[in-house]
C-alpha cells in the first residue's frame, strides 16, 4: 500500500523511469535547481509577486507544498511561506554548502531541491520557507491540482480552501 500524507497524497517515490520522464520536461534552469540543488537569482522568480489563493506544488512531481495564504513578502528576493501545505510533504536535510549551515528543503516524494527554511519568519510559526520559483508550479483555487504521476485523487481534483487540506495557521 502507498504511503499517504496526513492530507491524503501518495508519497511513494516515483520510479526511475517516471523521474526521467518528468526531468526531461524541465528547462535547464529548473533542472539545475531541482536536480542539482542550485539557486535562482533573487528578485527574478515568476512567483515572487504571486498573491492569489491557490496551491504551490513541486515543479517536478506535482506534490502540493504550500498554500497561497501562507506566502508573505520577506524582502529576500525569493517566494517565502510561513508553513508547508502538509508537514509530510517536505523533507529537511542539513546543508553546509557555501560556507554556512542551513536547513535544505526537499520534496518528500521526488527528492527535488526546493529551497531552505530559516527561523527568522513572522508569527505564528516564526519560520521562513524560502523557495525557488523555478521549483514550483501554481494552481489557482478552484482549478484541478496537477497529477503528473497519474495517481488520482486528491491529485487532479479542484482544490478549495478547507476542502480536506490544511488551512494556513
Amino acid at each position: 500500500m502507498a504511503a499517504r500524507s496526513g492530507s491524503g497524497f501518495d508519497l511513494t517515490r516515483p520510479s526511475p523511469e517516471a523521474l526521467e520522464r518528468l526531468a526531461a520536461q524541465l528547462t535547464p534552469e529548473e533542472a539545475d535547481v531541482l536536480l542539482r540543488h542550485g539557486t535562482e537569482a533573487p528578485f527574478c522568480g515568476v512567483f515572487l509577486d504571486e498573491g492569489r489563493p491557490g496551491v504551490f506544488s513541486c515543479r517536478l512531481c506535482g506534490l502540493p507544498l504550500f498554500l497561497g495564504g501562507q506566502k508573505f513578502d520577506s524582502g529576500t528576493g525569493w517566494p517565502s511561506f510561513t508553513a508547508p501545505f502538509d508537514d509530510d510533504h517536505l523533507r529537511e536535510e542539513r546543508d553546509s554548502s557555501h560556507g554556512m549551515v542551513r536547513t535544505e528543503l526537499l520534496c518528500a516524494r521526488c527528492g527535488s531541491h526546493q529551497g531552505h527554511v530559516f527561523d527568522d519568519g513572522p508569527p505564528p510559526t516564526g519560520l521562513r520557507y524560502c523557495i525557488n520559483s523555478v521549483s514550483l508550479d501554481f494552481t489557482p483555487e478552484g482549478e484541478p491540482l496537477p497529477d503528473k504521476l497519474g495517481r488520482g485523487a486528491p491529485e487532479g481534483k479542484p482544490w478549495r480552501a478547507g476542502a480536506g487540506t490544511r488551512e494556513p495557521p
